[in-house]
């Protein structure tokens, strides 16, 4: 389906282009997605100023973990397919594990118990919008306070991203991962 808007093309007004070049590492193009939440200067700041991506409490694994499963059982290739392609592997996500992030149950044989309590989370967010008691325990078994309360706002603000992404059609970039066959369970 082609995108419902499309993403800004270069030149850039000034103040968007240093906005886009503080979003990406040195050397990177904006992504699809920038650029098209870009047509909404204040909503991009937001999201900017609200992302997760910085050196908060979470081991990066688990953050990335957590940002994989919360995507694909949002239906969101877009981002689910960015984060395997550029931080997956970076992070210790071997090809078992990525590819029950978006096909596996949060049991799955490829998951630890670390992963699967991050896992087991970013399901229950899904399906009913708050942990159960029974994963609360596991969490707590692996994290601090601290930790759930980051664990927590990381899935929302993926979700978030979700619905943007979902809903705009943005593109796929042409370096993300796809789901694999067969798609997530939704």
């Amino acid at each position: 389906m082609p995108p419902r808007l499309a993403p800004l093309e270069p030149p850039y007004d000034p103040a968007l282009a240093a906005e886009l070049s503080a979003m990406m590492p040195p050397g990177h193009e904006p992504l699809r997605l920038f650029r098209t939440l870009a047509h909404n200067p204040r909503v991009l700041g937001k999201i900017r100023a609200g992302n997760l991506l910085d050196r908060g409490s979470l081991e990066r694994r688990d953050r990335e973990l957590v940002i994989l499963r919360t995507c694909a059982r949002a239906g969101c290739e877009y981002e689910w397919g960015v984060h395997a392609a550029f931080f997956a592997a970076r992070v210790g996500i071997g090809d078992a594990e990525l590819r029950a992030t978006a096909q596996g149950r949060w049991d799955d044989p490829a998951f630890d118990a670390r992963a699967r309590a991050l896992v087991r989370l970013a399901d229950e967010l899904h399906d009913g919008a708050a942990p159960s008691d029974a994963c609360f325990a596991e969490l707590a078994a692996h994290f601090e306070p601290a930790q759930w309360v980051e664990l927590l706002a990381l899935a929302g603000f993926y979700r978030l991203i979700a619905y943007v992404a979902n809903g705009l059609r943005v593109e796929l970039e042409p370096f993300a991962a796809r789901f694999p066959d067969p798609a997530p369970p939704a």
